[in-house]
């Protein structure tokens, strides 16, 4: 198959994001010189991998305008083409716009007021300057590929569609509509403007993709669209060089977390260590609750089972998940988080799976992750934010080996029959052909 010419845009490649991760992963094996990327300077700034692709437009102050007085205070990153020797560039804003203080002060103070009076749907806008039209026409695309998250990637979606005329395939991460319009002054005037634009973006698509099934029959019965399901697929080869093979416990028992520590999250990371702490008094046992983030929760000092690790290297991860006893898959139980997660597929759901230790899920029965996983019998499930309900269900799992390890192989087969990087890709691949064929008429 011939691969056509993609352009990307506000979305890098990158490891430390899902939209990024993701993306990676379904563009893997495209032939470098076919891909291209425009995003903002601010967002270029994060780990780039240039294997996949070396072609990057930074949207800088000739396409990015703030409003007066903001555009006194604000960084002014160079506009243009980049490349990348490792994952850094040089340059990225110029020495004297290097203010910390400023930036904090945008963030502390500005940034709450901006939400909270919709002004920060207006604050900026993206332009197609000269020297962006003319590095559009020169890579000249077969097709667009675009992720976004705010009214302002939207529009440029839209502008950019309009200005190159090509196939435009838009794929959704999150459900981040639902959270405009929640709260602030003139909620109810942005929940509309803005929904009527994105509504404009899905009716100048081609093809839509979604990250999850859930997602796409929602969507279909909010805005009439069919979205193809797309979540990150992974490597099984790197995968399973640490699966799970046994599943007798060790001595000492271990429940993994590896992910992010922040608000919402943290209450759910507490109520699994109050759980776990439930367990070993009543069984007699010394499990162990493993946190792998970048930074230890301030309460994990007060549990003597609980443990903060850092990330390992990435090349680590097969053997790091597959030898812990338990994997916990947590979400926030809050009504607002619902409303963002509710469509949403963990990135490392499928790296999970293919890992083959027993998974927890322990989340809001409304999410999609809980909705996937009942459906197909690939984890346990515990969707009352209760630590005592959770402490119930993961004692059922350590005294019952036959239960925790059908759920275990039923997820490594399900990851190799869904989740398999060369299947995905290799369909990912004809979506992308089909859509910059130009007799194609619509997905």
């Amino acid at each position: 198959m011939t691969l056509p010419k993609v352009l990307i845009l506000n979305q890098p490649f990158v490891t430390n994001t899902g939209g990024g991760i993701t993306m990676s992963n379904l563009f893997s094996g495209w032939d470098n010189d076919k891909l291209a990327v425009t995003c903002l300077g601010y967002i270029l700034t994060k780990e780039i991998d240039p294997e996949i692709c070396n072609n990057y437009y930074q949207l800088g102050f000739e396409e990015r305008k703030w409003s007066f007085p903001l555009n006194l205070l604000s960084r002014k990153y160079e506009s243009g083409p980049i490349k990348f020797d490792t994952i850094s560039k040089n340059k990225v804003v110029a020495e004297s716009d290097k203010s910390k203080s400023r930036v904090n002060f945008l963030s502390k103070y500005l940034g709450p007021f901006f939400k909270y009076t919709g002004l920060v749907h207006i604050i900026t806008k993206l332009i197609l300057s000269p020297k962006f039209r003319q590095w559009l026409d020169d890579y000249s695309p077969d097709v667009i590929y675009a992720q976004c998250s705010s009214r302002e990637s939207i529009l440029f979606c839209i502008a950019v569609q309009e200005y190159l005329k090509k196939p435009f395939v838009f794929h959704m991460m999150d459900d981040w509509p639902s959270l405009i319009g929640v709260k602030g002054f003139m909620n109810n005037y942005w929940r509309q403007k803005i929904d009527s634009e994105f509504k404009t973006l899905l009716d100048v698509t081609d093809i839509h993709l979604g990250i999850c099934d859930y997602m796409g029959e929602a969507y279909k019965e909010r805005y009439g669209k069919i979205f193809t399901t797309f979540h990150n697929p992974i490597d099984l080869d790197f995968w399973q060089k640490g699966q799970k093979q046994r599943y007798a416990l060790n001595e000492n028992p271990t429940i993994l977390y590896a992910g992010r520590i922040g608000l919402g999250i943290d209450s759910a990371l507490k109520s699994i260590a109050e759980a776990v702490a439930n367990v070993n008094k009543e069984l007699n046992i010394n499990m162990k609750f493993l946190i792998q983030a970048q930074v230890s929760p301030s309460w994990v000092k007060n549990y003597n089972h609980v443990e903060h690790k850092e990330f390992v290297p990435y090349h680590d991860l097969p053997y790091e998940f597959g030898g812990a006893d338990f994997l916990i898959l947590p979400y926030d139980f809050s009504p607002e988080s619902l409303a963002y997660i509710k469509y949403s597929m963990p990135t490392k759901a499928s790296e999970y799976m293919a890992s083959g230790a027993p998974i927890l899920i322990y989340a809001p029965k409304e999410t999609a992750l809980v909705q996937y996983a009942k459906k197909n019998s690939w984890a346990s499930i515990v969707t009352e934010q209760d630590a005592t309900v959770l402490a119930a269900e993961l004692k059922k799992l350590i005294r019952d080996q036959g239960y925790r390890e059908g759920f275990a192989q039923t997820a490594k087969t399900l990851a190799e029959k869904r989740h398999d990087t060369k299947i995905v890709t290799r369909n990912f691949q004809k979506v992308i052909a089909r859509a910059a064929d130009k007799s194609f008429d619509g997905y």
